[in-house]
Order: structure tokens, then sequence, then C-alpha cells
């Protein structure tokens, strides 16, 4: 891993590129969680092994009160101590980064992935244009 693999972040371990934290999936030293709600995954598409734990949950969006303790259970798992977190497009994933962050206890190391899954809008409000997971050509699934 070289230093510009980590973008620095205020209030947790860092920004990431979709890339790099394929990379670190691939090489089994983080975990890649997905804390989009479960209808986003089923309907615009999943990470392979990458583990889901919603930061929100449709209807409503009411915040998971155990989402620290699910990432670190899942993290634990997976025999990591890093998880690097992906939602739409890097903003919510944020959110959820503090979150994990706000519980040293738990010991994780916690990346946001920046873009997210499909990216910013584009001016004609299509996402998957600008930039994230799926425009970055990484590996996905849909049902």
């Amino acid at each position: 891993m070289t230093h510009d693999d980590i973008h620095p972040a205020s209030g947790y371990d860092g920004d990431i590129r979709p890339q790099t934290a394929w990379r670190w999936s691939e090489e089994k030293s983080a975990l890649i969680i997905d804390v989009r709600t479960d209808a986003e995954r089923e309907w615009v598409g999943w990470v392979p092994g990458a583990v889901a734990v919603a930061w929100k949950q449709w209807p409503g969006m009411a915040v998971n009160a155990n989402f620290a303790v699910q990432v670190q259970a899942a993290c634990s798992k997976a025999g990591v101590q890093k998880a690097a977190l992906l939602c739409r497009s890097g903003v919510r994933s944020i959110a959820a980064a503090l979150e994990v962050a706000a519980h040293p206890e738990l010991k994780i190391e916690v990346f946001n992935i920046l873009e997210g899954f499909e990216g910013d809008c584009d001016e004609s409000a299509h996402r998957s244009v600008l930039g994230g997971w799926k425009r970055a050509g990484l590996p996905w699934r849909q049902n």
C-alpha cells in the first residue's frame, strides 16, 4: 500500500478510491461493507464479496443503531480489522465511517470509498457516468 492510496479525512481513517478498496478486498486485508439499503443493492447492483450492513433502511431511512457493532462483527468473521464502506455516491458512507470511528473500543480501521457505487450525477442527472465503482469497471452484479 502506498501513501497515495489513502486520502486524509477528519474523524475516521481516510478516504480511498474504489480500486484501492477492491485491491484490499482481494488481498484479504479489508472487508468491503455495503452501507446502502437492501432495495438499492437489489435493484442497482452489488459488489461480490461485500457484506451488507445498512447504515439507514428504507422506508423512513432511520439510522441503524447497531451499525458499528455489526461492522465489527462482520470484520471479525472475515478475520480483518479494516473496513471500507461503500454507499451510492460516497456521502452516506462518510457518516457511517464517523459512527464506526466513534467507537475506538471496536478496534476497526474504517475508510470511506470515494465516489461510491454509482458516483455523482452528471448534467442530465444520470449516475454511473462521472465516477464510482461501476464506472471504474470493477466487479459488480445485478439481479
